[in-house]
């Protein structure tokens, strides 16, 4: 993903075919960022990669576009990456949930690669960026529960997520809470921002912050 292999790789994917909407402005925040932290990013939208939904590749062959390349060349090698979605009936768009069965085909058992497939795909830090034209605040929350199993599932650290509202193309950078600044944050510090997602037998300490010196 990056001719620098010592630089950390972040990718942000934005699953509206929107090029000029609210998730293209959040995923376009999220890079800048990234940039700024030194971070090497790549901004993809999933429906230049996918033309077709999960396939019984028992019984035929995946769509013919470019979702390999997508998934193996780009997703595997990142280090971070950060969901950008619309909210569509309360749930992430079509397209974005195609990326995520469509990866089924590359680590399932039949697949050459399927070890080395699901090595890549553990430990990442993720985050995610939505958007709706409700202000109701459970409005999300489907997704957010996905993208949550999604990082439970593969090891990795689910670390932020963004909601802005909007509605009209744009409109999300008149959202009073100013969600594009929380985006920039996040693509700023995903790889830095602390963690932590406890159980019964975690060690760890009584604070969570240390005390100043």
């Amino acid at each position: 993903m990056s001719p620098d292999n010592n630089k950390k790789a972040l990718l942000v994917l934005i699953g509206s075919p929107r090029r000029d909407g609210n998730s293209a402005l959040m995923g376009q925040a999220v890079a800048e960022g990234a940039r700024e932290a030194g971070i090497d990013v790549s901004v993809r939208f999933v429906d230049d990669y996918i033309a077709g939904m999960l396939t019984d590749t028992r019984e035929r062959m995946p769509a013919d576009d470019r979702y390999g390349a997508l998934f193996i060349e780009q997703f595997l090698p990142a280090e971070a990456v950060v969901f950008c979605t619309p909210v569509y009936w309360y749930g992430m768009s079509s397209q974005m949930k195609a990326f995520f069965d469509r990866s089924f085909t590359y680590y399932s058992s039949t697949f050459p690669n399927t070890a080395s497939v699901r090595e890549q795909m553990l430990r990442k830090r993720l985050g995610l960026a939505v958007v709706s034209e409700e202000t109701y605040p459970g409005v999300a929350l489907g997704i957010v529960h996905q993208i949550q199993e999604f990082a439970r599932y593969t090891h990795s650290a689910f670390v932020g997520y963004v909601h802005g509202i909007g509605n009209a193309r744009g409109e999300v950078a008149r959202d009073p809470r100013n969600p594009l600044a929380a985006a920039r944050a996040l693509g700023r510090d995903i790889l830095t921002m602390p963690y932590s997602d406890y159980r019964l037998d975690t060690p760890r300490s009584n604070r969570v912050w240390a005390l100043d010196d």
